[in-house]
């Protein structure tokens, strides 16, 4: 079992930045690929980043060159830097691990309860 717990969310306007942390206990960190969801109102929720247990990223389109994913073994932590945020931004973000033999398949199977975001124009 791994528990997932979202902090750093907010209020910023639009241009400004945040950093979403998720720290991660349970099973140990490394077993892990991690990962970044969001989902406004009304919308399906859509892949924002992921990171593997060696640090190798991957960004959805919407986000490349303005969202980076990052992890520090040391604290069990996963963090997404949001950059020049956008209104479309929006949405609850959430963090998730998926076990190294279910990377490709991304297939997640622990989440975080979620942290909003909210980019003002």
């Amino acid at each position: 079992q791994v528990q997932l717990v979202e902090s750093g969310g907010g209020l910023v306007q639009a241009g400004g930045s945040l950093r979403l942390s998720c720290a991660a206990s349970g099973r140990t960190f490394g077993g892990y690929g991690m990962g970044w969801f969001r989902q406004a109102p009304g919308k399906e929720r859509e892949f924002v980043a992921a990171i593997k247990w060696n640090g190798g990223g991957t960004y959805g389109d919407s986000v490349k060159g303005r969202f980076t994913i990052s992890r520090d073994a040391a604290k069990n932590t996963v963090y997404l830097q949001l950059n020049s945020l956008e209104p479309e931004d929006t949405a609850v973000y959430y963090c998730a691990a998926v076990p190294r033999s279910s990377w490709e398949g991304a297939d997640y199977v622990y989440w975080g309860q979620g942290t909003q975001v909210t980019v003002s124009s």
